[in-house]
């Protein structure tokens, strides 16, 4: 058996449980995906969206409707070893990518402030434009249920706001387009597991502006990594932590929230307190 059909037959198989169930419950719960629906699946060069791939190429093979996938891997200034590497890899797993180039890296490499932030943003509206001129009308990524939970975290602790990472979201900027996140449910662990039993070695952080420091200083200085660590502390003493956080966002009581935010207008819960009745 070809290594690729045995790294495709370890999802349905061996992961079946805990990547694939997941992955479909992701799908189903959150209506992700619709017949005649052409997704780009974004390819960074990770573990996480190569996973994805595969996961999707399976659902497309076996799934109930038809729909349409490209392979889309945008080359943001990657040096030559990186991008190599995810050649590579795309050529093992099977996965037929479809490169761009862009030259976000040098437009970013002399922004003092939040180069981030403007590096996110440049890459999610290259992705968007790409796409769409290939014909589709949804961009696929490969965030999972731990990139979901340390987002919730990170909002309360940092920005002293209750928001998450929602499943899908229509794009303000390209009329017609959505994002999806079809790894939803699936676990990081679970991810790590999946790859080191079949042997893969993905890229890590690729940013030109990292891959020279050290790994365990950056890992530190990150509040991603902070959260990470932070919820691995809550499960010593309960191990459903990680899943009490990602249902709190969809298990909001509004009878005992002070405010909220929606379509851009602010409620208070003093708009219709004295119209109420308060059973004691």
């Amino acid at each position: 058996m070809e290594r690729y059909k045995e790294i495709e037959r370890s999802i349905i198989k061996k992961f079946h449980k805990t990547i694939w169930c997941r992955f479909i419950e992701g799908i189903k719960e959150y209506q992700l995906i619709k017949e005649g629906d052409k997704i780009a699946v974004c390819i960074s060069g990770g573990k996480d969206s190569m996973v994805l791939a595969k996961c999707m190429q399976e659902l497309q093979r076996h799934g109930k409707f038809h729909f349409d996938l490209v392979f889309l891997v945008m080359n943001p200034g990657y040096n030559e070893i990186n991008r190599q590497r995810i050649i590579d890899n795309a050529k093992i797993l099977n996965i037929p990518i479809h490169i761009f180039e862009t030259q976000i890296f040098d437009i970013v490499a002399d922004i003092e402030q939040s180069p981030c932030y403007l590096c996110a943003r440049m890459r999610r509206g290259h992705l968007y434009k790409n796409a769409r001129d290939l014909g589709c009308n949804k961009i696929a990524l490969g965030h999972h249920f731990d990139d979901v939970i340390e987002t919730t975290l990170m909002s309360m602790l940092y920005s002293g706001q209750m928001k998450t990472m929602m499943p899908k979201l229509h794009s303000t900027n390209f009329e017609g387009m959505e994002l999806i996140r079809p790894l939803y449910c699936v676990k990081e662990a679970d991810i790590i597991s999946w790859m080191n039993y079949n042997k893969l070695q993905f890229i890590q952080c690729a940013c030109r502006f990292t891959e020279s420091c050290a790994r365990d200083e950056e890992e530190n200085n990150s509040k991603r990594q902070e959260m990470k660590m932070l919820i691995e502390k809550f499960r010593q003493t309960n191990k459903f932590i990680d899943k009490n956080i990602f249902k709190s966002a969809s298990n909001v009581n509004l009878d005992t929230i002070i405010s909220y935010h929606r379509g851009g207008e602010k409620h208070s819960f003093l708009d219709d307190y004295d119209l109420k009745i308060t059973k004691q």
